[in-house]
């Protein structure tokens, strides 16, 4: 709530970091470290030292899941947060340091990302590079690193679609939309901003997005009562703004939020929360990441139409889908994006989160988010203690007809 304006009332920072430390928990009591693969021990080990750079808009939550599964694979880590964020990442080093993490498991260094996260993404000590943030930033991450062709893991930016399909509650995909999209004042990676809605249920879905957006109470982030902060920074406020300006000078409709300063707010970088309608899908509010309490409506003819639309963008962090079960899964499956919920369904810290296209590259989170820091090994000549190996994962390739 200091550093970057989260509101105090959202629990979201520190429920989701402790429920992954239970899953890391969870994975490591069964792990099949070593497997069977026909006469072959496969073994996952650690890959050892691990970069982890992380983002201020959850400076709490990122540097967790990064850390915590990367340890629980037996890596060392240095972990880096992000300027506007560095109180955060110092008292989660305290953290470490009071749980009695040994020396030199879990190191932290602050400074700015073109100095210090260059640095560690060239440093052919580390074996591996873990960064969120912009797809930009990470450009310039995957460069460094691949200098001394390093593992890279990278979760960047969206411009997530949800797809409101005919037979949804229209109130619901509303205003289950507005919150989680205004969520963190929108500074959120996986926000659905962009809300495709059928051609001929715009005006009547309309009404409700107005009504949630309107909900929204702007003020301290220390104060129980705020639902909204300000955003993070001169810069991002400078930014949004931008978008909202291109939006009205693009032709698209503002039926809430604007550029006017909240009610009662003279002072501080709070940007009311804002729908367009009327957008078409190559204005620049569609198409770039705004980061900020910015939702875009566009219409869409039928089906095929709307699932265009929602792959028409080089990003693919996430999407959603409002529907019956059967039509919004079909869709589902159709969507280009890395997660995808349905029906304002809550995430699941099992599944693994990241994106396709310049969303990223590798996953975090559960099973899959813990074996990015593993490297597989293929040991040969021990067949007998390979077949005694026990294992779900145990798996025979090229059976003969003696162990058929």
């Amino acid at each position: 709530a200091q550093e970057v304006g989260s509101p105090v009332a959202n629990r979201a920072q520190v429920d989701g970091p402790a429920a992954h430390m239970r899953v890391a928990q969870q994975i490591l009591r069964g792990y099949p470290f070593e497997t069977r693969m026909g006469s072959a021990i496969v073994r996952r080990e650690a890959i050892g030292v691990c970069a982890l750079i992380s983002p201020w808009n959850w400076p709490i939550q990122t540097g967790v899941i990064k850390s915590i599964y990367a340890i629980a694979a037996g890596c060392t880590v240095i972990a880096k947060p992000s300027i506007n964020s560095a109180a955060s990442g110092a008292l989660l080093a305290q953290v470490m340091d009071d749980a009695q993490v040994p020396a030199g498991v879990f190191n932290l260094i602050s400074g700015k990302g073109r100095d210090v996260g260059d640095a560690l993404s060239r440093h052919p000590g580390i074996d591996m590079i873990s960064f969120t943030g912009s797809t930009g930033a990470g450009r310039t991450v995957g460069a460094a690193a691949a200098q001394t062709v390093k593992r890279v893991c990278l979760e960047l930016g969206g411009k997530s679609a949800n797809v409101v399909l005919p037979d949804a509650d229209l109130e619901k995909a509303a205003r289950w939309t507005v919150q989680r999209a205004f969520f963190n004042a929108g500074q959120s990676c996986h926000a659905p901003t962009r809300l495709l809605v059928h051609e001929s249920q715009v005006d009547q879905i309309t009404p409700y997005l107005v009504s949630e957006a309107e909900q929204f109470i702007l003020g301290d982030p220390l104060d129980p009562g705020t639902t909204m902060g300000p955003v993070v920074s001169k810069g991002q406020y400078d930014s949004i703004r931008d978008h909202i300006q291109s939006g009205l000078d693009e032709g698209a409709r503002l039926i809430v939020g604007g550029l006017d300063s909240p009610d009662g707010r003279s002072n501080g970088f709070f940007v009311r929360p804002t729908v367009f309608t009327g957008v078409s899908a190559d204005m620049r509010i569609a198409r770039e990441e705004i980061f900020g309490p910015v939702l875009s409506v566009i219409s869409y003819r039928d089906e095929a139409d709307a699932i265009r639309i929602a792959n028409d963008t080089p990003y693919g962090l996430g999407a959603f889908v409002f529907g019956s079960d059967a039509a919004a899964r079909a869709v589902a499956n159709e969507l280009r994006a890395g997660r995808v919920s349905v029906n304002g369904a809550p995430t699941d810290s099992y599944a693994p989160m990241g994106g396709y296209k310049e969303s990223g590259i590798g996953r975090s989170m559960g099973r899959y988010g813990f074996e990015e820091y593993l490297e597989l090994k293929s040991v040969y000549g021990f067949e007998a203690e390979a077949q005694s190996l026990p294992g779900p994962d145990a798996v025979i390739s090229h059976p003969t007809e003696e162990n058929r």
